[in-house]
């Protein structure tokens, strides 16, 4: 493979006014000798190196994002989905993603392993929580980064975050304007921050229609259909005039097991119960009935993601520049007025 030496012999010139050339350092050459280069370059066939030219302008192009973790069996299409935007987006503005793994009890040694070989210009974090200790560090560091997810209040720092808040609120007040008032939620556990945001507009819109929430209605458990399945089980043991006639669930996969689970009962939806997940996962919409659920407006937030990434990198980024995006509320056939007695 051809080097810069061979391009210096083939021009007729040292090897740092090639350099000069190829770094665009015109006012270090002449023109007539920055042609002679550039032909030369054509003619042995030189392809410049785009990792060294980086690392001349102490610059890798290159945004680090951890692979969010994956349990063996199942996925998780929202992320699946931002990883592959949030890389077309990048490649749009000249960067690559460097996608790495690390242990979930203690990240931040990739972190600083990554910072300290200068292979990443910035971190995208996603799959944020409470105390984040990757979110610690950076901000300690003073590292350029940006997030998919809030944290701690008081920590100053960029993202955007989906209004799940709002878009839940907006859910109950659907299911109200439909008629119903024994409205039940299922959530992740505790310490999930985009669980905990959902769960808290399911009770804003509660509150706000004055219905109550028995301690039952409201159910945890983690992402997987069996936590919707136990948690119609544990709604069927109530007297009948007391169990729900709609659900929220903090996600698709879990409605799923709802709906699962009133099919084996024998209930018919909707006419006997009402649902709505949250991410629109792939083939939700053929379901029988057709499952209403909140659409999160993912490939907008990777180009903000990345656009945020290019103005910190470029040292313009407006300091702790906070963004919430608000879920689209997609009405199909899993919802319907609750049935008469």
């Amino acid at each position: 493979m051809p080097t810069i030496k061979d391009v210096a012999r083939e021009a007729g010139v040292s090897v740092a006014t090639v350099s000069y050339v190829l770094n665009n350092k015109q006012a270090l050459v002449s023109e007539s000798t920055r042609q002679s280069v550039l032909e030369a370059i054509k003619r042995v066939g030189y392809v410049p190196s785009v990792v060294g030219r980086g690392l001349q302008a102490n610059k890798s192009h290159l945004i680090g994002y951890a692979w969010h973790p994956i349990t063996y069996g199942q996925v998780n299409p929202v992320l699946d989905q931002f990883t592959y935007f949030m890389a077309h987006a990048a490649e749009e503005a000249g960067y690559h993603l460097l996608t790495f793994t690390c242990p979930l009890d203690n990240p931040v040694p990739v972190y600083e392993d990554l910072i300290t070989t200068r292979r990443v210009d910035a971190f995208v974090l996603s799959g944020t929580r409470q105390d984040d200790p990757r979110i610690a560090y950076l901000l300690e560091r003073r590292f350029p980064f940006v997030s998919f997810g809030r944290s701690n209040p008081e920590w100053q720092f960029s993202y955007v975050d989906v209004d799940a808040r709002a878009g839940v609120r907006e859910a109950v007040k659907y299911l109200v304007d439909l008629g119903h008032r024994r409205i039940a939620f299922v959530g992740w556990p505790e310490g999930s921050l985009s669980g905990d945001w959902r769960l808290q507009g399911y009770l804003d819109g509660m509150r706000e229609f004055d219905l109550p929430v028995p301690a039952s209605y409201v159910q945890r458990g983690v992402q997987s259909d069996v936590t919707g399945r136990q948690a119609l089980c544990r709604w069927w043991e109530l007297p009948p005039e007391q169990r729900p006639t709609a659900v929220i669930t903090v996600t698709d996969l879990i409605a799923i097991g709802v709906m699962k689970q009133a099919a084996a009962f024998g209930l018919v939806l909707p006419r006997d119960l009402s649902i709505i997940g949250f991410d629109n996962a792939p083939l939700v919409e053929h379901f029988t009935p057709a499952l209403t659920t909140f659409e999160q407006p993912i490939p907008e937030i990777g180009h903000i993601l990345v656009e945020l990434v290019e103005r910190m990198v470029r040292g313009d980024q407006p300091e702790h520049l906070q963004v919430l995006v608000k879920p689209r509320l997609l009405m199909r056939e899993s919802c319907a007025p609750p049935r008469q007695s």
